[in-house]
């Protein structure tokens, strides 16, 4: 079985930014993490990322990577997100999940690619629906349960 944890937990209160750390959030079904931005009845409901993706950018040189810097609200360890097909079921904490889409169009004038140079969100992040709510905070497992 495929698992992880979960290493940061993040939000902002406007979308294009990169977000801050928080010490739990509390997942609300079909809508997202509540406080956030990019929270609402959409398919990208929640977005993740490896911190191995970020780790890749570390090693051609980028420095002052942290934690949201990618507007991510998961910043996760352990697994490699973008290789999971949409329709993957994911357990994270006591919630419940399911992958919608893999990478992302940057918008124009994305201040995460103004700030960071280049964006890895487009190729390696994904994005979660919320089947199940619930409170997740960082140190939670990340498991997947269905392919």
């Amino acid at each position: 079985m495929k698992k992880g944890i979960i290493r940061a937990v993040n939000i902002s209160a406007e979308k294009g930014v990169v977000k801050i750390p928080v010490e739990s959030a509390v997942l609300i079904e079909e809508f997202g993490i509540e406080g956030d931005a990019h929270a609402g009845f959409a398919h990208r409901q929640i977005s993740l990322l490896a911190q191995e993706s970020v780790n890749k950018m570390i090693a051609m040189g980028v420095t002052g990577l942290t934690e949201g810097v990618f507007a991510e609200n998961l910043t996760i360890e352990g697994l490699e997100l973008y290789t999971l097909p949409v329709g993957t079921k994911l357990r994270i904490g006591e919630t419940l999940h399911e992958v919608s889409q893999i990478g992302k169009e940057c918008h124009h004038g994305c201040a995460i690619k103004q700030q960071v140079g280049m964006c890895i969100m487009p190729k390696e992040g994904i994005f979660t629906r919320v089947l199940k709510g619930g409170t997740i905070k960082a140190g939670d497992e990340i498991e997947v349960i269905e392919e």
